[in-house]
Order: C-alpha cells, then structure tokens, then sequence
C-alpha cells in the first residue's frame, strides 16, 4: 500500500479517529485496517538483519489516553503508581500514544517496534529502602493482560494492525525467569532475605541439612515429589494477594526457587531473586510448559513478530531448550517465517554472549560486547582494533557470522543509560558540535556494519541523562520531571518529536542509505583498516552480486588519509555520503580521507 493509495488514506483517517475517540473514553480501535494477507507475508518474509528496530518504553514514548494515567486504580500515587515528576513512576505514556506517533518512528527509517514489557504488573513495590512503580513493565502479575496504564486488548490489536499496515514489525519484551515481588518469606517478611543455597538448604530437608526430612524421593527431576516449598525460607502469600497472578497456577509457591535475594553470582544467579522479584522454579515442567503456554499465546492472538527476551542468562540452559523451539514452531504455525528471538545476556565478553546460542538454544542475543566496544571508539577511549577484534569473535556465535548477523546491536538502553551519556563523560571538556559529532560516529558504526541496529527511543532528540535507570528514560512529550525537563539535549533542544532534530536527521539519513543498499543489511562483512589508536576503521560490505560497499570512519579529532585495500574487482566508486574517490589508486587499493570525527560511504561501480 503507497502513501499516495485510497487505503492508506483511509487507514490514516480511521487511525487518527481511533486515537480521538480512545481519548474521550471511546472505542475506535475495532476499525483499524489490518494489513492485507498480501502486505503481511511480505513483511513476514524479511530476514532479521534488514530491519532496523526502535526499542521504546510505552510510558515514556506518548500519551495518547489521558483516561489510563492511573490505570484504573485509585488516584493515590502509592495506588495507581502514576506521578509524572518523579523518574521511578508511571508518567502516562501508552499504546494508544505509539500508533499516534507511527509516522515519527517510520520517518526516522525504523522497520520494527520493539515494545518494553506491555504485560499487566503490580503497579508500585517497595525493596527494601526502594519505593517505585512498574512504568518499565518487569514486575508482571497477569502475563495474558496488556496492562490498564498502557491500554487494553483492542489497543494492542489496534497497535498490531497499524504498525503492520505500514510493513513494519512489532517485538515484544518477554519475561519468564520472575514475576512481580508477592511470595515472603516468614523469616524476614519486610526485609529482603539472604540467598540460601541448594547445599545448605537441600529441597529434602525442612530449613537446613539438619531439618526435618521433606519432599521424599525427589532427584531433581521428578517434581511431583517436590510438595513443599519450606526447604530455604517458609514461603508465604500475603493476604489479599492469593489470587494476584494470571495464571493461576503462577499463585502456588511451589513453582518458585524460594531461596532469598540473589547476589548475581554462581548459583544464586540462576535460583535467587532478582532484587526480590519472585524467582520461577524454571526446573518444574509445569513451570516450562505454563510460559509456553502464556507466550505462544500471544503469538497466536495477536501475530508478534519477534520476543526480547528478559534476564535470559538467569534462567537454567534446559528450560530456554524446550521454550525457544516451541516459539518458533508457534511463530512458524502461525505463517511468520522470521520470527526473531534475542536474549539479554548483559556482559561485554563475545565468549559469554555466545555461549547462549550454542548452549540455550538462542537464535541471537543482544550484542552487549559490540555496545561497549563501538561506544569506547566513538567516544575515543579505545582504538579501533577493538572492533576487529570483536568482530573476530563472531566465530564463536553457534552459526558463526550467520548468527553475528542477526545480532541487535545497539548503543544503550534503559538499564545501563543512553549513548550521549556515555560520550559526554568520556570528554567532559568537549562542547556539543563534538559531542553530536561523536554520537552520530557511534550511531554510524551501528548502522553500517554487521547486526541488527537498535535504537533506544530518544537519542535521536539527543536525550543524554545523567546515567542508567530512570536516568536514562526521558518523556518524548514537555516532562514535568525536573531532571528530564531541565536538561539540554545533545544537539539542542528541539519541539517534542521534532524530525528536525540534528540526530534525527542523521540517522534517518543512516537509515535511508541501509534500506536502499542490501549490502549494508546482508553483505558480508571483511575489516579492512584499524588501528590501537583512535583514527581510521574501515570494513567492507560485500553483496551476493559481488559489488562491494566500503564504510570508512574516523573516530578522531583529526583528518586520515590511507591507501585501503578493496576487493580487486573495485576499481571506480560512486559516494553514498561523503567525498569517496572516483577511483581506486590500483587494483585492490584505493586512497581515501576522512575527515575528523566522520565517515564516507562508498559504492562500487562497473
């Protein structure tokens, strides 16, 4: 469908009326168009790595429903969760929000959505010293809901139709190693408890190696033996909350490790609770068979394109072995041949990452390493031998650079903080023109070489912060939180969702450049110069054709100039961007310059 066509316009009628409608409490979503059966395999048939997907979190992106703010709940800031000044609460963003804004993403080059948590959660928890409300979507109690501050069933419908119509993807963020903090302990119920582990605390024994003899005959592996959940703590259900999770069987402690808070290391990282989050017993079969279940589900009811999966590296290798085959097999039955599954695996070691995709079964993970590498060169704290040594590590991927090619690769996120961060406290004396040259450097390395690039909603109106967290989850729309409204972007700050924001422009320039070279999505990718200091990093793309395209960047703040070694066919080049030589100097060299802080795009031509 062109933009030019009847349908488009009338999809672009009927959308803008739902919106209008939902806002004042009624319901137009039933008369979004769903995208033809013709549009739709077309979509379903691109491989991951021609995407380019923009990761959001729906309270934080739009408020296109003022009538959800507070969820339903009574409007008490403990209740409902909801207080726009304040980082940790709900602000009022929501799905109705994101099929407003679809032309902002799409004009930014995105071809997926990537939706933080959109499940139903306990609105507000407290952790210890920690008091905040579930705005970010991980602490789930109905994982078959979409959750009231966000919307409802026919919102999310609505969502999936209009970002389809537009040939354009929708992934979900998944949770299955924990749900929202219900479970005590008796033993510390306003406090969080120390982990206990399986060896000091077997499953066959009440509290300890010296307690009573429980939960007779079980090895591990029989759980219809495992009738007692008391072998670390005593677990229990506070009153009113017996019934809080969806589904029900999710209410019985039995199906969760019950061994205290983790501390992220060894045995802990696997059993123990995640800053007190309720730990599934991932083990158990029913636990295995029950988020099959919850999450095929959604594939079958809605037709998602692809699962983030959350706190991948937490949850034991045999339960992502039976879980991730069975997606694919729904996502398969359902006629989404390229349904995209990427773990979070947050650490900056290749070997670690892909561990994950030879021994859990996962397709792709997240690339933590190239985010920490390509983020060290752009902001020059490293050489740029760092990436080709990086890159060398694809090997250890299970399908080798076939899987490295499909990797997300990103820049930041809203755990760890955003890429302008990042680049301003490596050059705390650098003023804005090299900050945003310096951002758009990083931004470039990612669009342009191997991977799936990643855009956390916001950078490209030069949301910076002041580190991770809810320091790093600006409202796109004037905040009323002092922290996001008093800061000043990089590049400037803009209108709210301006598209002429200098980093939006930028990487929908990037984006423009990928869609229209399939090279630069699927070539293969050789390293052709690099060095241990900051200055020249080139690769090249080579396409099925042959036709090579080389990428040159400058992570610098001084001019390059080197003979590169191209492919011996390049002999005459045509610049995508920048000022690319005309000709190579020689068979398989060509001279080219960069400038400070910037980068060429060049394609080869008969």
């Amino acid at each position: 469908m062109t933009k030019t066509s009847a349908g488009w316009t009338r999809w672009r009628t009927l959308a803008a009326a739902a919106v209008l409608m939902s806002a004042v409490g009624g319901s137009a979503w039933a008369q979004v168009a769903p995208p033809s059966p013709a549009a739709l395999e077309a979509l379903r048939q691109r491989p991951p790595q021609d995407e380019v997907i923009y990761f959001l979190l729906p309270d934080r992106f739009a408020n296109g429903d003022i009538a959800n703010d507070h969820g339903g709940y009574a409007p008490q800031r403990l209740v409902s969760g909801f207080d726009p000044t304040d980082t940790d609460f709900y602000h009022g963003g929501d799905l109705a929000g994101v099929i407003q804004r679809l032309d902002y993403i799409q004009g930014l080059g995105a071809t997926a959505v990537w939706l933080a948590p959109i499940f139903k959660n306990k609105p507000v928890q407290t952790h210890g010293d920690y008091t905040g409300a579930a705005h970010h979507g991980y602490w789930i109690t109905d994982f078959t809901a979409v959750d009231p501050h966000f919307g409802d069933e026919a919102t999310m419908r609505a969502l999936v139709d209009a970002v389809h119509a537009r040939g354009m993807k929708v992934y979900l963020d998944i949770v299955a190693n924990h749900t929202a903090d219900v479970i005590r302990y008796r033993k510390c119920p306003d406090r969080p408890c120390p982990y206990r582990s399986r060896a000091d605390y077997p499953y066959t024994r009440q509290g300890g190696i010296d307690g009573a003899p429980i939960n007779a005959g079980f090895d591990g592996h029989d759980f219809s033996r495992l009738t007692r959940p008391d072998y670390a703590y005593t677990p229990y259900v506070p009153a009113g909350e017996e019934n809080a999770k969806v589904p029900a069987w999710l209410n019985d402690p039995i199906h969760y490790h019950n061994r205290g808070e983790s501390t992220f290391s060894g045995e802990s990282s696997l059993d123990g609770d995640f800053a007190g989050l309720d730990d599934l017993l991932t083990e158990d079969p029913v636990v295995v068979q029950g988020m099959i279940d919850i999450f095929g589900g959604w594939i079958d009811k809605y037709g998602i394109d692809g699962y983030r999966i959350d706190t991948a590296r937490h949850v034991n290798p045999a339960f992502w072995q039976a879980f991730i085959p069975a997606m694919r097999a729904r996502a398969q039955a359902k006629g989404i041949a390229n349904f995209h599954i990427f773990g979070e695996v947050y650490d900056p070691d290749p070997a670690v990452t892909a561990r994950f995709t030879r021994v859990d079964a996962y397709p792709a993970v997240l690339d933590f390493p190239f985010q920490k590498t390509a983020t060290d060169i752009a902001a020059g704290k490293a050489g740029t031998d760092a990436l080709a040594k990086l890159f060398d590590a694809d090997a250890l991927y299970a399908q080798g650079v076939e899987t490295a090619a499909i990797l997300p690769t990103f820049l930041g996120n809203h755990d760890m903080g955003r890429i302008g961060f990042f680049v301003k406290q490596a050059n705390p004396n650098a003023d804005d023109a090299e900050v945003l040259a310096r951002t758009e450097l990083a931004h470039a390395l990612m669009m342009f070489s191997r991977g799936v690039p990643t855009l956390y909603y916001g950078d490209e109106q030069g949301f910076a912060g002041a580190g991770g967290y809810g320091a790093s989850r600006q409202d796109m729309w004037a905040s009323q939180t002092p922290v996001y409204a008093n800061e000043t972007p990089v590049g400037g700050r803009q209108p709210a969702y301006s598209t002429d924001a200098p980093l939006y422009r930028a990487i929908a320039e990037m984006a423009r450049i990928r869609a229209a070279e399939p090279a630069l999505r699927r070539g293969r990718q050789v390293v052709r110069a690099y060095g241990d200091k900051p200055g020249l990093f080139a690769i090249s793309r080579i396409g099925e054709d042959g036709r090579e395209i080389l990428i040159l960047f400058n992570s610098s703040t001084a001019p390059v100039a080197a003979n590169v070694e191209v492919e011996p066919g390049s002999l005459r080049w045509q610049a995508l961007r920048g000022d690319c030589a005309a000709r190579s100097s020689a068979p398989a060299s060509v001279a080219v310059r960069v400038p400070p802080l910037d980068y060429l795009v060049c394609k080869s031509v008969p």
